[in-house]
């Protein structure tokens, strides 16, 4: 348990930034889950608009560094290969 006034202050703002950043995440997983499953069903259009929403969500996220910015990088490069390859 914190015991100074400065320890206990840090203790309160990770548990806000804990619940932000896991907020944050859902979305970004929900979204994912999202552009996947267009993907699975073949909806190449579908895909696509999807596509801006997530990277910008991916790009806000990496801003905000709740994740690492060369992850959002790779996501972003993995589904855009698998949307350029639908028919």
């Amino acid at each position: 348990m914190a015991h100074s006034l400065s320890a206990k202050k840090r203790v309160r703002q990770n548990t806000k930034k804990r619940v932000i950043n896991r907020a944050r995440k859902t979305t970004v997983k929900a979204n994912l889950k999202g552009i996947n499953a267009a993907i699975t069903a073949g909806d190449k259009k579908s895909a696509s608009e999807q596509l801006t929403k997530v990277v910008k969500n991916l790009d806000k996220t990496a801003a905000l560094k709740t994740i690492h910015k060369n992850r959002a990088a790779r996501l972003k490069s993995r589904l855009t290969k698998k949307i350029n390859k639908l028919k």
